[in-house]
């Protein structure tokens, strides 16, 4: 991925409980990343959100198994993201409960690689 691409980021809304093919989702979807070579990807768990149900999850420190909302960021360039997209599209849609998915631009400042031990 390169700086002065047209870079996107992909956003996938979902529940900590979601699961795809017995898989929790966002695990499955981050593996699915790595395996396509994109640039990177991120799991976020929200401590209080609603979707289209309109029902309220929240964290509670004696709920540690709490369904909670989580969001997968993945970010590379235009072209490798809708490919994505189109990859996990079917299996967002199977899933028995909703979702949301946004793809917008995003200009990438710095984007370098640490140390590996």
């Amino acid at each position: 991925m390169q700086n002065n691409k047209s870079n996107k980021i992909l956003r996938i809304f979902i529940s900590s409980t979601d699961r795809i093919s017995g898989q929790l989702a966002y695990e499955k979807i981050v593996y699915m990343a790595k395996e396509n070579n994109l640039a990177g990807a991120t799991v976020f768990r929200g401590v209080l959100g609603f979707g289209a149900s309109s029902v309220i999850h929240s964290s509670k420190f004696w709920e540690l198994t709490e369904k909670l909302p989580v969001v997968i960021e993945i970010i590379d360039d235009k072209e490798k993201t809708e490919a994505f997209y189109q990859q996990v599209e079917p299996l967002l849609n199977e899933m028995p409960k909703g979702c949301l998915v946004t793809l917008d631009p995003v200009n990438i400042k710095l984007y370098k690689a640490g140390k590996n031990k």
